[in-house]
């Protein structure tokens, strides 16, 4: 049986993988593996979008042509989680549209859905009539309509595009995407990119046994997630040792931000979808907050190898259909109370007295569960189940040279490990005492 290493080592040349290794990579990791990929000679290194596409265009006389469906899509958040979303050429996010700085568009916009819709440019200066605001500057694409939007691109940046008809429920639904424009001459005084990787930040509404997410909802955002996939879902980006890695997170939830928190590396703001932040302004930090309806542009040096946790910070965005809204039971008795529901409902479980670690394992009794959800839901890693779930993904930093998806091999002593009886002795530790 051929390794994962061997199809990298087999497929991969000066770090790039042919489109049949990757399909092979994806296979072996069971999802899409968003293999972050060095610059080709000479130019800026291609776009990475994890789970996610970039939009195809043909060039006629001068103009690039793109076409948008707006249309319903059956989509899975990760495995157990799949619902019936609205979403773009048949994917949600839709797929990145990436040009360049002075390109002139032409984008054809068909509407598949059961209502009209409009696709506004956010961030961008487009013409009054182009910017997709429903009876304001055009009236909505009826069902079974193409609209045709046509401008140029003055300036460069990470955009965003979505509806501006029905946007809750629209939005909501999973109609969201990113707009690249990259500048026609990169600024000499900013440094080299290897890596440049694109998230789309969002937040649904999903009970469980649910086949379609809540646009109605103004709170209880119960799945979390990274270009519409949810950990474990989410795919891992590799990248190697010394790489200086750009993230564009666009965050189009519809109520919260996001304070978006990489491990063991600082983290630099470079740009907003309001314009490049000037180097004078510029400092290091672990979180940066992505407000919603907006860009941050964030790029770091991975100078450490290992598999770094990426994640929201606000701890209920970590964690997949979470029951909101009851009371805790964390340091009560419920014996006898579990003793007369079963009575019941033999299936009854009552969850979180001792806390809600170790809950995955509930989760793989799916008789248990309802059909089509994930509550607690997080993934295997190579020491214990990784409990985590929502806004969580891994970078991993790999030597000089690899591009691989196998965890880590940590060199010996480096590991925190249970300690001995001669640690505690030789320096003195009484457990349970301070």
């Amino acid at each position: 049986m051929v390794t994962r290493r061997e199809l990298l080592a087999a497929g991969a040349v000066a770090g790039l993988v042919t489109p049949r290794a990757r399909a092979a990579q994806a296979a072996a990791h069971g999802g899409a593996l968003a293999l972050a990929e060095r610059p080709r000679a000479g130019g800026r290194p291609p776009l990475v979008v994890p789970d996610g596409a970039v939009l195809p265009w043909v060039l006629k006389d001068g103009v690039k042509v793109m076409h948008l469906v707006a249309e319903e899509v059956q989509h899975t958040f990760c495995d157990g989680l799949t619902a019936t979303c609205w979403g773009y050429n048949g994917r949600t996010p839709g797929p990145v549209i990436e040009v360049e700085q002075g390109d002139r568009l032409r984008i054809y916009v068909t509407n598949k859905l059961p209502e009209p819709t409009t696709v506004h440019w956010h961030g961008l200066r487009v013409p009054n009539g182009m910017d997709g605001v429903a009876g304001l500057t055009q009236r909505p694409i009826r069902t079974g309509e193409t609209f045709k939007y046509e401008f140029t691109v003055e300036k460069a940046g990470t955009f965003m595009y979505h509806p501006h008809y029905d946007e809750m429920t629209q939005m909501a639904l999973g109609m969201t995407g990113l707009f690249v424009v990259h500048p026609r001459r990169a600024p000499a005084e900013e440094p080299a990119v290897d890596r440049d990787v694109c998230y789309v930040l969002n937040e649904w509404s999903i009970a469980p046994g649910a086949s379609r997410p809540n646009p109605m909802a103004m709170a209880e955002f119960n799945v979390l997630t990274f270009n519409s996939k949810a950990f474990p879902g989410t795919s891992p980006i590799v990248v190697q040792k010394g790489d200086r890695v750009r993230l564009r997170l666009g965050n189009l939830s519809a109520m919260s931000h996001h304070a978006m928190h990489l491990h063991a590396f600082p983290m630099t703001l470079v740009a907003t979808d309001g314009g490049v932040v000037p180097p004078s302004a510029r400092h290091p930090e672990t979180t940066w907050l992505v407000p919603t309806g907006s860009v941050r542009v964030i790029e770091f040096v991975a100078d450490l190898e290992g598999d770094w946790a990426f994640h929201c910070h606000m701890t209920h965005h970590g964690m997949n259909q979470m029951a909101h809204g009851i009371p805790s039971i964390i340091g009560a008795d419920v014996t006898d109370i579990a003793v007369r529901l079963r009575q019941l409902h033999p299936s009854t479980m009552l969850m979180g007295e001792a806390g809600m670690g170790g809950m995955m394992h509930m989760y793989r009794m799916r008789s248990k569960m309802p059909e089509n959800s994930v509550p607690m839901l997080g993934g295997t890693g190579p020491f214990d189940d990784i409990e985590m779930g929502g806004m969580f993904t891994i970078v991993k930093v790999r030597a000089p040279g690899q591009l691989d998806d196998v965890w880590y091999q940590h060199p010996p002593g480096t590991v925190a490990s249970r300690a001995s009886d001669d640690d505690l002795r030789r320096d003195g530790i009484v457990p349970g005492r301070h």
